[in-house]
């Protein structure tokens, strides 16, 4: 398969540089794959297409302010430090910027020396392992000198730190937020509760290389990037009991996609567990647990696009985002929603 069967034309007016307001009134494109009809809707409609014994899984985890701007110590030259995953207590995976300038053995400070970063060693891929030198609680001094890691087609800067989380993050450890949750409002999901549906939340800490394009031409060529994941076992029975109740289970997320089929078994069980997935879905990967597919419209050529091929086919994905684009949806990140229903 070819990389570049998963392009399409995508006009620069139609990425989102800022969020809808409220959340739950962007637009939602429904797409029900078994019927191949399109519906035009609104977020805070979902409840109208959720069956009683449908469950909802979405990924709590909590986005770091990950984006550090600093001073190398040496030369006093501005510097800039991404937290991708934490290694131990202090020390971090970074991406580092100007990379050539921050080689093992350079220091920088952060804040007028609030925080202090050794630059340890390089990854075989370019990253640096840094060392964080600090008074206090770490958490607390990244909260007050860090940024948000908004992804690099966002141009405008985000007044609200917390218009970038879900509202039910809770679990920190993400370099990007799973954008799909964006959408809910506290409001929405007590409506979609009271209705008896469940709303079952798990672990996935999201990496920068969720939102990089695949460089190989051929697709099965490309090597995955690893993150962390946890499933807990009352959320497993939860999860296992929609599906032995008749319900369908409804994946907030790509990620979510990726923990529920790193760990569903061939009849589409999900047990408890943790650990680091590189799991990659694309056409032929038959999706074990997902039922529907609550996601944002994703970048040409990237792996998130490849997965919901997986479960509705490269034609028919590839038709729905050129509908998107006629339609003027708004796309990535702080974009609309998109339903990939099986009814």
């Amino acid at each position: 398969m070819k990389t570049e069967d998963y392009n399409y034309y995508l006009p620069e007016s139609l990425i989102a540089q800022t969020p809808t307001e409220p959340r739950d009134h962007s637009r939602m494109l429904v797409y029900h794959y078994i019927s191949k009809k399109i519906e035009h809707r609104h977020f805070y409609d979902l409840p109208e297409y959720l069956k009683p014994a449908d469950v909802l899984v979405v990924n709590q985890t909590k986005v770091l302010p990950a984006r550090l701007y600093g001073i190398k110590d040496e030369s006093g030259i501005p510097v800039e430090l991404l937290l991708l995953k934490r290694v131990d207590k202090d020390r971090w995976e970074t991406l580092v910027r100007p990379g050539r300038r921050l080689k093992p053995g350079a220091t920088v400070t952060f804040g007028a020396g609030k925080l202090k970063a050794e630059i340890e060693k390089s990854t075989p891929s370019g990253e640096r392992i840094v060392k964080f030198i600090y008074d206090g609680v770490f958490e607390a001094v990244l909260d007050e000198l860090g940024e948000m890691p908004l992804p690099p087609y966002i141009h405008e800067k985000l007044a609200d730190k917390g218009r970038y989380q879900t509202v039910y993050a809770k679990e920190e450890g993400s370099a990007a937020a799973p954008t799909a949750g964006l959408h809910f409002t506290n409001e929405l999901i007590s409506k979609i509760r009271s209705a008896g549906n469940d709303i079952v939340p798990i672990t996935l800490h999201v990496g920068l290389g969720t939102f990089r394009p695949v460089s190989e031409a051929n697709l099965e060529d490309h090597v995955m990037h690893t993150e962390w994941y946890h499933v807990t076992e009352d959320a497993a029975e939860r999860i296992n009991a929609a599906h032995k109740n008749g319900g369908r289970l409804f994946s907030v997320g790509t990620t979510s996609v990726r923990t529920l089929e790193t760990l569903a078994d061939d009849s589409g069980t999900v047990p408890p567990g943790s650990g680091d997935t590189s799991i990659f879905i694309y056409p032929g990967v038959r999706l074990k647990a997902t039922d529907c597919l609550i996601t944002n419209f994703h970048l040409p050529e990237s792996t998130l696009l490849m997965l919901v091929s997986a479960l509705i086919g490269r034609e028919e994905a590839l038709s729905v985002y050129k509908t998107a684009v006629e339609e003027k949806y708004r796309f990535f990140s702080f974009g609309d929603a998109c339903l990939f229903l099986n009814d």
